[in-house]
Order: C-alpha cells, then structure tokens, then sequence
C-alpha cells in the first residue's frame, strides 16, 4: 500500500453560494442547489489521491459510520472511487453529518455531528496498519476521534515502526484539550493545520512562532496553511513561505484536505519517505512538494465539494499556469 488514510468520515450536507446566511424566521433560496457529498479527511485525501494519479489498490481508508443511509452512501462513493475501504459499521450511531453554510465571498460555517467519529476504533487501525505497511500513514481528524485520540501517540509509534512515515492534520479538538496530539509531536514526520488550528494549539498567533513552538516538540516538518495568504513551512533548517495560487473561489470545502494529498502524492513520487527525515530534506526539494499541494488545494475550491474540483488535468494546468510565478515568489529563509 501507499498510502493509507484513517481518520474522520463524514456526509456533507453543502449549501454553497448564498447571498446571506438566513436571519431567524427568514427563507433565503441556495442558487447552487443543496447537495450531499462524501466528506471528512480519510475520505477526502484517499478520493483525491486517486484523483491525482495513484492507482486502484495503492491507496486506502480507514473509518467509522453508522448503519444507515449516509454510511452507505460513504462507503459506496469511497469505493467507486477506487479506495480500499477498512468501515466499521456502528449499530445504533448514526454517521457524521456536517451541515457547511457558505455565503458568497466568505469562508464556510460548519455544523458537526459528531456520530461514529467519535467511537474510532484505535486497535482497528492498528491491526490495518500492520497488514498494509503503507509507505504514508496519514491521520486526519485528530481531536474529533475520542479513544483514538488518547492513543495517538501509540499508533503513531506502530506505523514508524513498520518504516512508514507519519503525516497529521488534525482538527481544534472538540474538548479544547491538545494534550493527546503534543503527547504524540515526537513521532509526526509531516504536521499540516491551519493558522486558527496553530494558534489554538501553541497559543501564538503568529503563524511563524507557532510553527517554531511545534518544532520544539518534536515534529519533522510543519506546514501551516493561511487561506489566500499561502503557507508557511518550518524544518529545523528553514523556513518557507509561498504564496497562495489565485483561482476563483466557489467552495473552499475541502482545501485542507487537498493540499495534503497533493503534499503526500509530492512526498510518494518524489521523496523516499524516510521517516525521521523530513527535518532534513532539502528546500528546493520540499518547494516542489508543496506546490504540487497548493495546487490541489486550489483545484478543489473552483467547485462546490471536497473532491469535486480535483483531477491530475486541472491540477497540472495550475501549475503549468502559475508555478513557475509561485516558486519565484517562494522565499526559503535557514535557521
């Protein structure tokens, strides 16, 4: 296996385009229509990995739904897109649902219910990981994965031990505790978030000193994204900032998750993936990684949906477009 993804899966529940976001008693029409698409980050980054070149059987999801429709509904899109699926069907808990509100020109508003993410099986996905010995371990949704969560740091020493490298992105915990994750720092390779998800988790709100506090604890390699101020990298090293692609923006659903599939094709294709060894890889090296990143990530917000907007077609006429602008545009500043 490549790569397998465990985490967080959810039924999205988007409106997308509306002029406002209804006052109480008020109708406001959704131009765009309301749709249900897969969503949640194990589903996401496995679906757009697919989408970007890896094959059928090279890449796999992990998670929990319940036995009702929308788990149906996730496990059949997962494996009509080609992913090996590892569900665990839940009796009596229903799947999580996100209802995501996106008024024009603004960024969407969740509203989560929590369902069978928070019953992840931990030893579940040990035992997946033992068999499949991916070269990328990726961990999305952390916070939002109850006894997981506690045991993190666990399962992260499994996959390193299996020579695999450890990729996490996780969510603002929903008991406001990151205790589990920084338990854990010492055995991420790749630490991806957003700004908001940095600052709640290190306390600065500066994307740079954060990412220097996480450093500290121990991770390889930390990638913070900004929206359309681009991204901020930190190795023990350097440090590089790169500006956003400028793409018009539909549904920024999913962008997180985007980004990191295309980080983790770039890490797959163009890196041997030692674990232990992001810390050391080289600026020029990791710029192109995460361009390629950057580019999915701006892929997927032209369309309304987490995976909608991605494919391999789009996503090399963005950087074909732009990427010789954005590296140019790139600065790499050593420690």
């Amino acid at each position: 296996m490549q790569v397998t993804c465990a985490g967080i899966l959810v039924a999205d529940v988007v409106a997308a385009d509306l002029p406002r976001i209804s006052d109480p008693g008020e109708l406001t029409f959704a131009p765009k229509g309301i749709d249900v698409y897969v969503g949640g980050h194990a589903a996401n980054v496995s679906i757009n990995l697919r989408k970007i070149g890896l094959r059928e059987g090279e890449v796999s999801a992990i998670g929990a739904i319940g036995e009702d429709l929308f788990g149906n509904f996730v496990e059949s899109t997962l494996r009509k897109q080609g992913v090996v699926t590892h569900l665990r069907r839940l009796p009596g808990i229903g799947t999580s649902k996100d209802m995501i509100l996106v008024v024009k020109g603004e960024d969407h508003r969740y509203h989560v219910d929590l369902g069978a993410n928070l019953h992840f099986d931990p030893d579940y996905v040990r035992s997946v990981l033992l068999a499949e010995r991916p070269i990328v371990a990726h961990i999305g949704g952390s916070g939002m994965l109850g006894k997981f969560d506690e045991r993190l740091a666990d399962i992260l020493q499994t996959s390193r031990a299996q020579n695999c490298m450890n990729f996490v992105d996780p969510v603002v915990p929903h008991s406001g505790n990151w205790d589990s994750l920084m338990r854990a720092c010492e055995w991420v390779d790749v630490f991806h978030c957003n700004n908001v998800e940095a600052s709640s988790m290190t306390g600065h709100e500066d994307p740079r000193k954060a990412a220097e506090a996480l450093i500290r604890h121990g991770i390889g390699l930390v990638i913070i994204s900004m929206g359309e101020r681009g991204l901020i990298a930190r190795s023990k090293g350097f440090t590089l900032q790169m500006p956003a692609l400028k793409v018009p923006i539909v549904d920024p659903s999913g962008a997180g998750d985007a980004f990191c599939s295309g980080a983790i094709h770039g890490l797959v294709k163009k890196t041997r993936c030692a674990p232990g060894g992001m810390g050391d890889m080289a600026p020029e090296l990791l710029r192109d990684v995460l361009l390629e990143g950057a580019a999915v990530g701006a892929a997927c917000v032209t369309a309304v949906g987490t995976t909608t907007g991605v494919s391999r077609e789009i996503v090399d006429r963005l950087m074909e477009e732009q990427g010789s602008q954005i590296l140019e545009s790139t600065t790499i500043i050593e420690q």
